[in-house]
């Protein structure tokens, strides 16, 4: 034993004599815990638990130079355990149970963990997504984000698995990225890369979860798959390729929410932000892909939601878009101990039905609204994206009663034939719709609605896709997302039927359908000349920024009008301005395409005196 304790200490010696000499090196010195890393991470593969434990612990970018490091009574004790365990023991069993603190001297600089370049596919919530990974790895030491994949050490693609074209974008991006990693050498030395080593690039989001195998098998061109429940391992993925290993995780969760996690945000000082209120869906719908790539529905806590958008108040946004796959079943019910009979209490939209039951209820999506508009009244709300299914009556007074939840709802249809809706399980009729639509507007009178479409779903025939043509002239919406049918797999449309539409029709349908949409889509723009619409300023209209600015008004139609001082409503005396950014201004509506309007602007005002001098001139027209 003594003999083992002996040569223990002498190794110990020498790894820091080691570790001094390299520090007093004539060349760049670098950091003491670079050199610990290194020489530990020189092991055979069977120490790797061992040197990994090492390497996280060394290489934490905030260490302290005043920080008093293990002293040698620290060596003697776990030498002297070491040399008493018996000789089987796993490197595991003997790992130290202190994090050594290393003096870093003044005149060595601490190079970052690594730069980030980021791009995201897909919908809003990628988006979001992409904000908590940014907060993560923030947190983890990657505090570094640039324009450029040419620049960055660490490439982030969040992808979108909905549509096969979304797919094929990834791929294409996938293909550049594997590129600047495979040469980086040559690229480096014409100029064309300025990483400092080969980028790792990870793949984010639905296609990771959807196609794991197939991305890592790739010819070495992905070195992380994360899937939207794993990203606060990423820190530790990134890890495990610096091991030679691939870095996995697309575990579904149920639980999931990110709801402690504050977003770094993309776009800095915009006034518009995305807040993410629930996770997964459980509607099962037969072409859809989103449960089985973001799993079941979970809900954040009401406080957390409300805390987020506080903060975003203090940071100077105006509005606020709540995000959800199925964001109107949204059910916080984290305060609720005892469980109910399945659907109690849980009423949906009259005609329409659900083949998931819910198990515990607590506080529904119209409590989330009348909490958020009532506590931060000059903020905006707008939610996407729901279903019909999840309209009862009291969401849509909450939406009427309430001047800051804009009057536009997103409201997916699919298709107006009823038989290629029970095909598709979504649960309710077209009659069943347009009672929906109807009942909308007549407790929202100047509501805009828009809606999703797919062309040439599985057996869809030419009657079925007329009855589509002749839904979207009957409901006349505001703006519409249409697409050709792209079968997935894993879905319930793949393990029954055949998607047996040739591409030409489906091509033929959608252009006939976009017309159809473009016929009805001007009577809504057309019948909001001669209002006055409350718009949100949010920048200069890029055709004419000199001279133009452009927002958005309650319904979400872009508003363009001519950039000139203006009265402040709420100011008696002060001098005209010319609006900013962030500002309310009221505008008269003069003329409209198919995409926008275009008025003159009449004043700078605010949410609450725009919609109280309206409610005075209501009375004022009644009595």
């Amino acid at each position: 034993m003594a003999s083992s304790l002996a040569s223990t200490l002498s190794t110990i010696q020498r790894r820091c004599c080691c570790l001094t000499l390299r520090s007093l090196s004539s060349k760049k010195p670098r950091p003491s815990y670079y050199h610990c890393y290194r020489h530990f991470n020189k092991g055979p593969l069977k120490k790797r638990n061992f040197s990994l434990t090492l390497s996280r612990n060394f290489s934490q970018p905030h260490l302290s130079k005043n920080t008093q490091g293990p002293g040698l009574h620290h060596f003697v004790a776990q030498a002297a355990s070491s040399a008493s365990a018996p000789v089987s023991a796993s490197v595991s069993q003997t790992q130290p149970q202190f994090v050594p603190a290393i003096e870093v001297p003044p005149d060595i600089e601490i190079l970052p963990r690594g730069r980030i370049y980021h791009e995201t596919y897909g919908c809003q919530m990628n988006v979001n997504d992409m904000e908590i990974v940014l907060s993560i790895m923030k947190n983890a030491g990657y505090s570094e984000i640039v324009d450029v994949p040419e620049s960055a050490e660490i490439i982030f693609i969040n992808t979108c698995a909905i549509r096969d074209n979304a797919e094929q974008k990834v791929w294409q991006r996938l293909n550049y990225f594997w590129f600047l990693k495979r040469h980086w050498k040559s690229n480096v030395a014409i100029g064309r890369s300025q990483s400092h080593h080969p980028p790792k690039v990870v793949v984010l989001g639905c296609m990771a979860e959807r196609l794991k195998d197939k991305i890592l098998d790739a010819d070495k061109m992905v070195d992380v798959v994360c899937g939207p429940d794993a990203y606060r391992d990423l820190p530790r993925l990134l890890e495990e390729v610096e091991y030679g290993q691939k870095g996995i995780n697309t575990l579904l969760s149920l639980e999931e929410t990110y709801a402690d996690i504050s977003p770094v945000r993309i776009s800095k000082n915009s006034i518009n932000a995305f807040v993410s209120v629930m996770r997964g869906c459980n509607n099962m719908c037969s072409f859809c892909i989103v449960p089985f790539t973001r799993g079941r529905e979970r809900s954040r806590p009401v406080e957390s939601i409300v805390k987020e958008v506080a903060e975003l108040w203090k940071e100077g946004v105006k509005e606020v878009t709540l995000l959800g796959q199925n964001v109107n079943s949204y059910n916080d019910a984290s305060e609720i101990e005892k469980e109910v009979e399945p659907g109690t209490n849980w009423k949906y939209s009259d005609g329409f039905s659900s083949t998931c039951k819910v198990k515990r209820v607590g506080l529904r999506f119209s409590d989330l609204l009348d909490r958020l508009s009532t506590e931060f009244p000059e903020m905006r709300f707008r939610y996407t994206s729901p279903h019909p299914k999840d309209f009862p009556d009291d969401l849509l007074y909450v939406m009427r009663n309430r001047h800051n939840i804009c009057k536009s709802i997103h409201l997916p249809a699919q298709t107006g034939s009823s038989t290629v809706l029970e095909r598709m399980r979504r649960g309710y009729t077209r009659e069943a719709y347009l009672d929906l639509v109807q009942k909308i507007r007549r407790i929202i009178p100047d509501v805009g609605i828009t809606s999703d479409f797919i062309c040439g779903f599985c057996g869809e025939t030419e009657e079925e896709h007329q009855d589509t043509l002749s839904l979207v002239k009957a409901v006349g919406y505001d703006m519409a997302y249409m697409f050709a049918y792209s079968m997935r797999e894993k879905t319930h449309a793949h393990r029954n039927y055949v998607d047996d539409v040739p591409d030409e029709v489906k091509q033929r349908r959608l252009a006939e359908l976009i017309e159809a949409f473009r016929e009805s889509t001007g009577q809504c723009f057309d019948s909001q000349i001669g209002s006055v619409q409350l718009v949100l300023v949010e920048g200069p209209n890029k055709r004419a920024p000199d001279t133009e600015l452009i927002g958005k008004s309650d319904r979400g139609h872009r508003v363009l009008f001519t950039n000139l001082p203006l009265p402040n409503r709420n100011e008696d005396g002060s001098q005209a301005r010319n609006p900013m950014v962030g500002d309310y201004v009221e505008v008269l509506i003069l003329k409209s395409t198919r995409a926008s309007l275009f008025g003159d602007a009449l004043a700078i005002t605010t949410l609450s005196s725009f919609y109280s001098n309206l409610d005075q001139k209501a009375v004022a027209c009644a009595s």
